[in-house]
Formats: structure tokens, C-alpha cells, sequence
């Protein structure tokens, strides 16, 4: 067979590829474009799973939180706030609680309260996590009894510890007066109103603390424990060198939670001092509650902005803990 007809015969089968190339993109075109991946019965199920959170989001985060933001642009009096039709003031009600002179020390008790609500909770909870680590007897029993605190409503925590704090008959000047040390207006004295909620706020975040650090420490295996002793480390370099710096990814989420809900703190302050006297123990949370409904002329408007500071703060320290979880995975 010479070269022209072995070119002849390549040639046939290469002719039948084309032919066979080309039926194929005419059906495809008459097919029209491809159709998306279809949805299977797990893509259901997952769906189903998903649409009562998606509910869940939308009626009690997003609905609000919009709902906030539109209050605070308008001007809401009782009667729009029902029938509608409150005139839009743009950023007004913000200049109006930035200017009230209530602003700056409301400010200042909000940073306080947090603040020091946060250092006590977080190492107390601490010292009490590393206690139970000894696993000694009746431990179970007293980590159970420090969630009481945690488990109680927060109006009956609150309603203990007015009672408590009372100038006349509490159980605190009780005992302050049988060591000689003279009565304390704990909860009429501006002085003191402001240290009378931490306390009461302190007592009833130890235990959120206490478990979270407590369930991260079972996390940590014994072996390093017994390695560093073996190095002869003390208990309190075991601590720094080994305890804190395994424990620091949950003590970050347990210092973000934390703050996230000390900062909206209401129940507390309001049923112990009602933020006074004279706003002397008042934060951003129950000014927003006494602007829109603590007055016989409610001010929706400016107490939805003060409202909206708040998650704004929040939504602050909520990236700087973002940013310095992303600076640690890359370090």
C-alpha cells in the first residue's frame, strides 16, 4: 500500500469524528443552554433545616434591627408610632442625645460597668476554674451550686440583691455594722450606686465564666502539665507558661461574649436603682429604656439612637476580636 492510500485510510475515520463532532454541538444547540445542577431530596432536607433559622434571623435580628434604624431617623410621637406617618429627621435624634448633657456620663458608667464587670467576672471565674481542676471530693456538687446564680431569673437576682444592699434593713450593712464600720447608702447614694449593680453583676457572671474557662482547661492534656513539672516549674509558672496560653482562643470568645452582654445589661440596673439617683448609676441601656418608655411623652426616636450606639459598640469590639483572631491564625 503506497503513501496515498494510507493518507486515504487515515482520512475516513477522521471525517467520521468531524461529522460525529459536529451532530453532537447541533444537538446540544437545539438542546439549548445546560441545565443548573438539580435539587435532590438531601438538597430538600437541607433547605427544610435551614428555612426555620432563616425565619428565626429575619423576625428577631434583622426585622428589629431595621426597625431600630428607621425609628431613629424619624420623629415618633405616641400617635405616629401607632397609626404611622412620623416625619423623617434624618440624623437629628443622634445630634439631639449627643448633645444631652445625660450623654457623657452615661457614656463614662456604660465603659465603667463593662470594664470592671469584665476584669471580676473573668478572673475570679478563672481562679475558681483552675480550683476545680483539682478534682477533689464534693467538686461536682460545688460547680453545680455556683450555677445557681446563672440559673436564677435575673428579676430575682436583682430583687436579692436590693435587698441585700438596703440601707436599713440589708443583710450587708448588717454585718458591716457588727465589725464597726458605719451603714452604707448602697443604693441612694450617688457615690455608691454605680458599685452597687457591679457587684450584683459580677455575682451573676462568674459562673458563665467559671464553665466556659473550666471546660477549655479539660481540654489541655496532663502530659504537659507533668512535663513542666518534671522541669521543676511551679504551680504559678505552670499557669502562665501552660494553662493561659492554651486557654487564650476560649478566654477571647468567653471576653467577647461577656462583653456583648454586659453591655446591654438592663434588668440589673433597673430593678435596683432605676439608673439613679440622679443618673448617677445609669448606662446607655436604661437611658434608651427611660428616653422611649420611661417618660409620659416618650422620645422613640432619640432612644432607638441610643439604642443603635450600643450595637454599633458592640459591632466594634465584635471586629477588633475578628482582626486579632485573624492576626493569630497567620502568626
Amino acid at each position: 500500500m503506497n503513501s496515498t492510500t494510507q493518507a486515504g485510510a487515515r482520512s475516513v475515520p477522521d471525517a467520521k469524528g468531524v461529522r460525529g463532532a459536529r451532530g453532537a454541538v447541533l444537538t446540544a444547540l437545539r438542546r439549548g443552554p445546560a441545565s443548573g445542577p438539580r435539587l435532590t431530596s438531601a438538597n430538600w432536607a437541607g433547605w427544610a433545616f435551614l428555612a426555620p433559622v432563616a425565619v428565626y434571623l429575619v423576625a428577631f435580628y434583622a426585622y428589629p434591627m431595621y426597625r431600630n434604624i428607621e425609628l431613629s431617623l424619624h420623629h415618633y410621637t405616641v400617635r405616629s408610632f401607632v397609626h404611622g406617618g412620623a416625619p423623617f429627621t434624618g440624623l437629628d435624634n443622634y445630634r439631639k442625645i449627643l448633645s444631652d448633657p445625660a450623654f457623657g456620663p452615661a457614656l463614662i458608667h456604660t465603659l465603667v460597668f463593662t470594664g470592671v464587670s469584665i476584669l471580676f467576672q473573668f478572673w475570679i471565674g478563672m481562679g475558681l476554674a483552675v480550683f476545680f481542676t483539682r478534682h477533689f471530693r464534693l467538686s461536682a456538687t460545688l460547680r453545680a451550686l455556683f450555677l445557681v446564680p446563672w440559673l436564677l431569673p435575673l428579676i430575682v437576682s436583682a430583687s436579692t440583691w436590693s435587698w441585700m444592699l438596703n440601707s436599713d434593713s440589708g443583710v450587708v450593712n448588717h454585718v458591716l455594722h457588727s465589725v464597726g464600720i458605719a451603714p452604707i447608702d448602697w443604693l441612694t447614694s450617688p457615690k455608691w450606686s454605680l458599685a452597687s449593680v457591679i457587684i450584683a453583676n459580677v455575682w451573676i457572671g462568674i459562673p458563665f465564666n467559671l464553665v466556659m474557662l473550666y471546660s477549655g482547661m479539660q481540654a489541655i492534656s496532663p502530659e504537659l502539665y507533668e512535663a513542666a513539672e518534671l522541669d521543676g516549674a511551679s504551680a504559678w509558672q505552670r499557669f502562665w507558661k501552660v494553662t493561659f496560653p492554651l486557654l487564650r482562643p476560649v478566654a477571647a470568645i468567653t471576653l467577647l461574649l461577656g462583653l456583648v452582654y454586659t453591655l446591654k445589661v438592663f434588668d440589673i440596673i433597673w430593678i435596683m436603682t432605676k439608673g439613679g439617683p440622679a443618673g448617677s448609676s445609669a448606662t446607655f441601656a436604661t437611658w434608651s429604656y427611660q428616653l422611649g418608655f420611661g417618660n409620659l411623652l416618650p422620645e422613640f426616636g432619640p432612644g432607638a439612637a441610643v439604642g443603635n450606639l450600643l450595637v454599633v459598640m458592640a459591632l466594634a469590639f465584635g471586629l477588633v476580636y475578628i482582626r486579632a483572631q485573624r492576626k493569630q491564625r497567620e502568626a
